[in-house]
């Protein structure tokens, strides 16, 4: 059994499809639109075979949570290493994204730093 995908509700498509694909090589499906639900979708797919959905639809319009919130808490993208992990977070923080939690191992043994995506989503940037 694996997890097929990822389903994460945007408010800018394009922004986040762009930022998946620039900062972690993504690559994306055709727009897919159902022009009677207003529903919009990229699935996304990382180079180990991984899919992230990201979704738009005009009545989804408000976060539920301000940082943390039941449900989903964080997506842990797999850098390969500490070089890779300190320099992908160096630019993304130069570029101007925040950092919410900096480069560390974690008392579980994770080296990583956790950034915000466009729309405030966290992202573990691990090894």
């Amino acid at each position: 059994m694996k997890i097929e995908h990822i389903g994460l509700w945007v408010t800018d498509l394009e922004k986040m499809r762009i930022f998946y694909e620039t900062y972690f090589n993504a690559t994306a499906s055709e727009l897919y639109h159902n022009k009677k639900t207003s529903f919009h979708s990229y699935f996304l797919t990382f180079n180990d075979g991984a899919r992230l959905e990201l979704m738009q639809r005009d009545d989804v319009t408000e976060r539920n949570h301000k940082e943390e919130s039941l449900g989903f808490a964080h997506l842990a993208i797999s850098l390969g290493n500490k070089s890779n992990v300190d320099t992908l977070t160096n630019i993304l923080v130069m570029e101007g994204y925040t950092l919410l939690n900096p480069l560390r191992t974690t008392g579980d043994g994770y080296y990583e730093s956790v950034i915000a995506d466009p729309e405030g989503n966290r992202i573990e940037l691990t090894v």
